[in-house]
């Protein structure tokens, strides 16, 4: 009889790093391909020359005059129109043409009408707060971005998801398409649309609305299909249409669930549209950008703080929407007469200070008093200072630590081994964790990123990326098995990780540059605190649905709290762990590139570079090519993982 599957496996795993580090030794530094900051090779002055040929185009092609051109024309004119209505001057009047009364008003009154009065309370002061910390105009011009985006989402993904719940092939030829968009890190949607559509507004918006579709299209799908049999049965002996009985019985039924979709859009749409102030798209994430590159904790922090309010509003407003709907639909009623005069009262009152905000000045300016963003960075900055003395020995050895004990030598080993070889040891591990189809497609992603000529810099991202999903899925493991095990600890934790999950990305990078300024570190620390969360939450969910029987049996026979988590529980919730550890890894991933912006290094800061320095547009667009075929390597082979030890 031959050795156990996973026996053989793990001598298989073993030779494969016995040979990768014997390789290494013998010929490290050799043929690793690595590139210098201002060198270029053909492929990226082909792509220089390919934007110089977008720029002529636009004044001359067709296609880009009129159906770029008219696409960008219609969105640069809505997100106008909102602007000079709501936050920018709008000529000849020196102010919009609703002031901060009217809009305040106006958000709250249309909460109160989607969700409940304490969702219009949360706006209302949330709206406050975004004046008084002095980014009343950049808060609105967020919201208007993020709004046109995701409306633009609904109208494509709700057919979208309509039409993939009902035809099997419309989902097997979306699925990929979806799964590719879901995969890529943000950063790489920023340098193709910025060669299509310019920068400015146009552009994030596209942006955005590509980056917030998939999630809309998927739950809509899922919820549509998730109705139940008899009842779409029970309908149809009736003699309902198949449009009847979508209109009348599944999209009712499937309202929560669609309005939960609108939800994960919105804050994936939040979140890439502060991402979009790189390529000049409006709102919070400006301010956010040009205090990180200017190393102003202060400002990136006020700012940081009204873009998690934001957050926070959004996504409170969504989900109270969406509990609406559901205890609507088994009332089978709308709201009692009392709301509809509440609803009527409310309306007439927006509608007066809507009049106010355009005649009086006071109204229409948001007032300069009280001015709570001044001192808040002052003291943020002042806090800053003294955390930076005081524990600036501890955060330079822990910086140290994992510097010289991880990244340095983990570096070193996938940088310096030959190109080659490194492809042959990705591969080796591609088929040992998911078999032959990662490896495929392994293969494919390990030449594409050859071709774009930055193999280097793509391993120094791998290297980072390894380091904080290691990091990621020990702090999970320990937090997520302390709550899979304890109700209490479960109670106190998730409401933190929910909150946790809310705030964008750009947001995590300010208080990790505050604590360790600029270096690969920082990048690290960031993309520790935006992965933990929804590792941690999986493995409790993994702990927690382990048999009870399995557990009962196990207590039976005496065993200890450690045997029960090492023997009993965490083998029995094995594809939980690697589930976490696959979507730890690409979030991990997504913020280590925008890492770049706070010295990160490798794929990121060109990326950055590439919209900063005309003749490096080139070696950034490669750079999002790489993090693309990275992120789908990655993805892969972790899912083929998750799927083996899952089936296992």
């Amino acid at each position: 009889m031959g050795a156990p599957p996973r026996l053989k496996r793990g001598w298989a795993v073993g030779a494969t790093i016995f040979v990768w580090l014997g390789g290494w030794a013998l010929l490290r530094g050799t043929a690793t391909l690595e590139l210098g900051g201002a060198e270029l090779t053909g492929f990226h002055q082909w792509l220089n020359g390919v934007r110089d040929d977008f720029d002529a185009a636009r004044d001359t092609s067709f296609f880009f005059q009129y159906v770029i051109g008219g696409i960008s024309t219609a969105i640069d004119t809505v997100v106008t129109f909102f602007q000079e209505l709501l936050s920018q001057p709008a000529f000849p009047r020196p102010v919009p043409e609703i002031g901060w009364l009217g809009v305040v008003a106006l958000l709250t009154w249309l909460a109160y009408a989607l969700a409940a009065w304490r969702s219009a309370l949360l706006v209302f002061v949330s709206l406050l707060l975004f004046g008084s910390l002095g980014y009343w105009t950049d808060s609105i011009d967020l919201l208007i971005v993020t709004a046109v985006a995701v409306a633009i989402c609904v109208v494509i993904g709700l057919p979208t998801g309509i039409w993939m719940a009902r035809s099997k092939r419309a989902t097997a030829a979306l699925t990929p398409v979806l799964d590719l968009m879901q995969t890529m890190p943000a950063f790489a949607y920023l340098a193709p649309l910025a060669l299509f559509f310019g920068i400015g507004p146009a552009s994030a918006v596209v942006t955005t609305l590509i980056y917030a579709l998939p999630p809309l299209v998927r739950i809509t799908a899922h919820g549509i299909r998730t109705v139940a049999p008899t009842t779409l049965e029970a309908s149809r002996s009736l003699g309902t249409t198949d449009v009847q009985a979508l209109r009348k019985v599944q999209l009712p039924m499937a309202k929560r669930t669609i309005i939960v979709g609108v939800n994960q859009c919105m804050m994936a749409a939040l979140s890439m549209a502060t991402i979009a102030a790189l390529i000049n798209g409006p709102g919070l994430g400006q301010p956010v950008a040009q205090a990180l590159q200017s190393l102003d904790i202060g400002s990136a922090f006020v700012s940081g703080i009204a873009i998690v309010i934001m957050a926070i509003m959004l996504d409170r407003t969504t989900t109270a929407a969406s509990q609406r709907a559901e205890k609507e639909a088994r009332a089978g009623r709308a709201g009692g007469r009392r709301r509809w005069v509440v609803l009527g009262a409310g309306g007439a009152v927006a509608l007066v200070l809507v009049y106010v905000s355009r005649t009086y000045l006071w109204a229409a300016e948001f007032p300069e008093r009280p001015d709570l963003g001044t001192p808040l960075s002052d003291g943020v900055t002042q806090l800053t200072d003294w955390l930076v003395t005081t524990l600036e020995n501890v955060t330079n050895s822990l910086k140290d630590l994992v510097t010289y004990a991880l990244i340095n030598p983990l570096e070193s080993l996938l940088a310096d081994t030959p190109w080659w070889l490194m492809g042959l040891v990705i591969l080796a591990f591609a088929y040992l964790l998911g078999g032959w189809r990662p490896t495929a497609i392994s293969a494919v992603c390990l030449l594409v990123i050859l071709g774009t000529g930055l193999w280097n810099e793509t391993m120094k991202t791998l290297t980072t990326t390894l380091v904080a999903t290691l990091i990621v899925i020990l702090s999970a493991l320990v937090v997520g098995v302390w709550m899979g095990r304890n109700h209490r600890a479960d109670t106190a934790i998730r409401p933190l990780l929910d909150a946790l999950q809310t705030i964008p990305p750009f947001v995590y990078l300010v208080p990790a540059l505050a604590l360790f300024s600029t270096s690969r570190f920082t990048a690290i620390v960031a993309a520790v605190a935006y992965g933990v969360p929804i590792a941690t939450k999986l493995i409790a969910d993994g702990i927690r649905g382990v048999s009870p029987t399995s557990v009962e049996a196990a207590r039976a026979a005496g065993t200890t709290a450690w045997q029960m988590i090492s023997k009993v529980q965490l083998p029995m919730a094995r594809a939980a762990v690697v589930l976490a550890s696959n979507q730890g890894l690409l979030y991990v991933l997504s913020m280590v590139v925008i890492g770049g912006l706070v010295g990160g290094g490798g794929l990121g800061y060109l990326v950055v570079a590439g919209f900063s320095q005309a003749q490096l547009f080139g070696k950034g667009l490669a750079a999002g090519i790489a993090i693309t075929a990275l992120g789908i390597m990655l993805d892969r082979i972790a899912q083929y993982a998750a799927a083996r030890y899952g089936r296992a």
